[in-house]
């Protein structure tokens, strides 16, 4: 008898006081990750979505597959972190959350909405299309990206745009620096799920992540990415002094507030991207 496909929602804890991904080249490693991983595996990727302090997957595998392909994606980001920035424990602690969706009651188009919503739900952008990392413009996309195909590179050009040595599909597609999803997730697996454009319109706006932007009343954020890029001049401009490091507890206080205003962030943002945790940040915000 043939064995009934079984489909995971994967969610990684979110880092309250650290960053995945601290600058666009990040992400793109971690897109490239993504892509290596599906070439070597049998798991079937059906979403997925790269936020700045944690990641979701929809898989079609087993919960062990499903286990396994994290794992494996941890560990090799983890790998490409610590190099890069001397941080070793980064993702070694960090949970993970399997949660099986059915095809039979709908939590199957649920968890894909929930996945896609996630930039939306965090005010990053207005429409899940315009999230570049992960799949938000794959699906029902009559005007897909155009890019070059792999076997246009030299092995060493892909060994330092994958940051792997492992084999990438010939056909699929590159562009701005990593991977296009459309070329190794199962796109007409999931426009068949959905069965047509409006059908998953309604699932991605009566989502949780829709929900919670609906009933938000901050203004749109700006990526954590992008914040962390501008504390170097911040500090300089408001402090004189060169690094966050170098800050007083009362300047630090003081940059905590301005975050806060000049990029309408809220408490757990500040907290990612000034390194501590809620709690510190929320003193810090009431202190001075």
């Amino acid at each position: 008898m043939k064995q009934e496909k079984e489909f995971w929602l994967v969610t990684t804890g979110h880092l309250e006081d650290r960053l995945w991904f601290r600058e666009e080249d990040d992400f793109k490693v971690g897109m490239n990750y993504v892509a290596v991983q599906a070439a070597l595996t049998d798991v079937s990727i059906l979403a997925f979505i790269l936020m700045s302090n944690h990641v979701h997957f929809v898989l079609s595998c087993s919960e062990n597959e499903a286990k396994e392909f994290v794992c494996i994606f941890k560990k090799q980001y983890g790998q490409y972190y610590s190099k890069k920035y001397s941080s070793k424990k980064l993702l070694r602690l960090n949970s993970v959350d399997f949660r099986q969706l059915s095809p039979k009651d709908e939590s199957l188009e649920r968890g894909i909405a929930y996945v896609q919503m996630n930039s939306v739900a965090a005010n990053i952008c207005s429409n899940s299309v315009n999230y570049p990392w992960g799949t938000g413009n794959c699906f029902f996309n009559p005007s897909p990206t155009n890019g070059l195909m792999v076997k246009n590179y030299s092995l060493r050009a892909l060994r330092m745009l994958t940051h792997s040595h492992k084999k990438l599909p010939p056909d699929a597609v590159i562009y701005n620096g990593y991977v296009l999803p459309t070329s190794y997730i199962r796109v007409k697996l999931v426009e068949s799920i959905f069965r047509t454009p409006r059908r998953m319109n309604y699932f991605l706006n009566t989502s949780s992540k829709a929900r919670r932007k609906t009933a938000s009343e901050g203004l749109p954020a700006f990526r954590d990415h992008i914040i962390l890029a501008t504390l170097p001049d911040l500090c300089m401009s408001l402090f004189q002094k060169h690094k966050q490091s170098e800050l007083s507890q009362e300047e630090l206080a003081e940059l905590a507030k301005q975050l806060r205003f000049r990029f309408s962030s809220d408490p757990h943002q500040v907290a990612r991207i000034i390194g501590t945790s809620y709690d510190d940040i929320s003193k810090l915000l009431d202190s001075f």
